[in-house]
């Protein structure tokens, strides 16, 4: 759709959030269409997931002028918030990493997009607030986990509890993003983090991302499936090629 644009190029994928006049705020139609896009972004098999915002902001949340008729019932209620999760989870389950590159507005389920990606990296623009408050509405539990494991118990409390905005900066000290860079090179540096995934081995790349899974999901020791997957890398052709590359100094060519 229109609002959800993709592309890939040399084994890097974008997800461009597409609403630019509206602070790329998110409408029940493209929260819908979402898992559905990212699926076919999974069936390229991309090294490396950037999500952004079209513009100047990465994403306001969801399109409030559409809640008078979305929250208008509880059946209707039931329905957004279980496509809205849908995304998230999608999104969060993606096998491939996946870069947040934010500018601008990151709130509500902007930041909710933001906490399912594996890295995000903002510019000094950057504006990340959670609000349900001000509307009356609560945070779902799975959002809250995703918060706390990116800012601690808290800095979850100090951002749910206030709802107030929290700038780059702060936003890096609290663990909120990994990395802040100038408004000029925050494309560059995301280039270049995920062009230095795109070297590395996709399979260890995949598993290592579904253990840190299984450990947010509450696998707190080794199971059959973790020791089976430890155990696989030894005959993979990954590290075929890796331990191969590293004997005779040469890069691997995964």
């Amino acid at each position: 759709m229109d609002n959800l644009k993709t592309e890939i190029d040399d084994g890097i994928a974008r997800l461009t959030l597409s609403q630019p006049a509206r602070r790329n705020a998110l409408t029940a139609a493209m929260w819908a269409a979402l898992p559905d896009v990212l699926a076919k972004l999974e069936e390229a098999s991309p090294r490396v997931l950037i999500v952004q915002g079209d513009g100047d902001h990465f994403a306001a949340g969801a399109d409030i002028s559409e809640f008078e008729t979305l929250y208008a019932t509880a059946e209707s209620a039931a329905k957004i918030s279980a496509d809205i999760q849908a995304a998230f989870d999608t999104l969060a389950a993606f096998p491939s990493p996946t870069i947040a590159s934010i500018r601008g507005a990151c709130v509500g389920g902007g930041a909710g997009m933001a906490l399912c990606c594996d890295i995000r990296m903002a510019d000094s623009t950057a504006k990340f607030a959670i609000t349900p408050a001000k509307l009356g509405l609560v945070y779902p539990f799975g959002d809250i986990a995703r918060l706390i494991d990116a800012v601690g118990v808290a800095n979850a409390k100090d951002m749910l509890l206030s709802a107030r905005i929290i700038m780059a900066k702060p936003a890096r000290k609290m663990g909120l993003i990994h990395q802040v860079h100038s408004v000029d090179t925050l494309e560059t540096e995301v280039m270049a983090y995920a062009q230095g995934l795109t070297r590395l081995s996709p399979e260890s790349l995949r598993v290592t991302k579904s253990m840190i899974a299984a450990y947010q999901d509450g696998q707190r020791t080794d199971s059959d499936t973790t020791r089976a997957q430890f155990l696989a890398g030894f005959s993979s052709d990954d590290f075929g090629e890796g331990f191969r590359a590293f004997l005779q100094k040469r890069r691997p060519e995964f």
